[in-house]
């Protein structure tokens, strides 16, 4: 037997696949589609035996626009080859072209079912149980070492003071599933009936965690849903992340997203109820120290060193206000008032006499500025033998070279300090 390193084996691995596989048509379901921000695009295709992962890079994506009217569910049939991820030891299907043929199987055979059941009055509101807002016991229906039921335990057992929880183990994948999950829930209603009444079955969720339509077929079992449907006991279920819907959600009680959601609405009537509990209690610790504080103050004021201070405190506010009035009699002593008043007769006539001085100052200013623009008037150049001429539309022509542009005859009119008068250019 040869030694051979895990490189060496997946290499050839690689080899042997993606030289056997280059050119090939793949036809399956698509399930698990995404995209990348960097515009790939990975799915999973499957038929009812098997699944592989695949893959349509950016390019090819540029050139297949129809990916984007895939979605999950679609029978689509995929040429390109098979590759190897060497780190992961993994193989797919690396998609050059993507060619939509019809709905899948699956998803055709859900919708049919989903239609049945709902035409039978299966998912009808009115047949709908209450969530009890404080069970005390609680059972579980999902796989023993599922991630789904450490991640409900964890906020249950957190968020939750009294109440039990009760696992019936059951398989969550695979052919076998819709019979274990009914196995689970007939041991649930047997424990039930032969409980005391302190150890009833109040609530019932069927749980597990996400996953692929192949993955969570078990949850669209037509059995399981009549069963679920005729169970006494509310059933909550929590199966696969917020957008996977299977036909345990449509038929139970209530759905929830996910199995912490699950638990966070089962411990939610508790919850409130605890902090309620913890602001009540620290409302009367705080009324009781305000009390204790008040009550001390109040007797610390009727005590006789307090009265005594009391009385000492308003007897020196009297002689205080004695004092000042025995000294109103040299009020205007004090103050000297007669001084004020002289002060402020000084101050009005001083007023006065600045307010003439300032209008005499403004009127002299005002005859000089009227003198100077009489000055400058252009009429009293006029007066002094001075006219200037202007064409008809009343420009005026204030050079020789305006004056040689009129043709000869033109009438021009001349401006004088007293009228005006029409003269001919000849």
């Amino acid at each position: 037997m040869i030694k051979r390193s895990v490189s060496d084996i997946v290499e050839e691995i690689r080899n042997t696949l993606e030289g056997e596989y280059r050119e090939i048509i793949i036809e399956g379901e698509i399930s698990n589609l995404s995209s990348s921000a960097s515009g790939h695009w990975y799915f999973t295709l499957s038929d009812e035996n098997a699944s592989m992962r695949a893959c349509l890079f950016k390019m090819d994506a540029l050139r297949n626009p129809l990916i984007r009217k895939v979605k999950n569910g679609d029978k689509v049939e995929c040429h390109g080859k098979v590759g190897v991820y060497v780190k992961r030891g993994e193989f797919q299907l690396i998609a050059k072209k993507v060619l939509i043929g019809g709905v899948g199987d699956l998803k055709l055979d859900y919708e049919n079912l989903k239609r049945q059941l709902a035409a039978d009055g299966l998912f009808d509101q009115e047949h709908k149980k209450n969530i009890p807002l404080l069970p005390k016991r609680v059972a579980v229906i999902t796989a023993e070492k599922a991630a789904a039921l450490q991640d409900f335990l964890n906020i249950f057992h957190r968020r939750s003071l009294w109440m039990d929880v009760v696992l019936s183990p059951a398989l969550v994948q695979g052919n076998d599933a819709p019979a274990s999950i009914v196995g689970a829930l007939h041991r649930i209603l047997m424990m039930d009936k032969n409980s005391p009444s302190d150890k009833k079955i109040d609530l019932i969720v069927i749980t597990r965690g996400g996953g692929s339509m192949e993955d969570l077929w078990a949850f669209n079992d037509e059995a399981l849903a009549y069963e679920i449907f005729n169970c006494p006991i509310p059933v909550i279920s929590a199966v696969g992340h917020e957008v996977d819907y299977t036909i345990c959600d449509y038929v139970s009680d209530l759905r929830c997203e996910t199995p912490s959601a699950a638990a966070e609405i089962i411990t939610e009537t508790m919850v409130t109820i605890i902090e309620r509990l913890k602001s009540a209690v620290s409302s009367l610790e705080r009324s009781g120290r305000f009390i204790s504080m008040d009550s001390k103050r109040r007797l610390e004021e009727v005590g006789p060193v307090q009265i005594v201070d009391i009385i000492l405190s308003r007897f020196y506010k009297l002689k205080s206000r004695f004092e000042r009035v025995s000294q109103i009699k040299d009020f205007d002593q004090i103050t000297r008032f007669s001084d004020k008043y002289l002060d402020l007769d000084r101050l009005i006539d001083d007023l006065f006499r600045l307010m003439d001085l300032k209008i005499k100052n403004n009127h002299l200013s005002l005859e000089k500025q009227n003198k100077v623009l009489h000055a400058l008037n252009p009429k009293q150049v006029l007066v002094r033998g001075y006219s200037y001429i202007q064409t008809k539309e009343g420009k005026v022509i204030s050079n020789i070279k305006k004056f040689d542009s009129l043709d000869s005859g033109s009438q021009v009119k001349v401006i004088f300090s007293d009228g005006s008068g029409i003269a001919t250019k000849s």
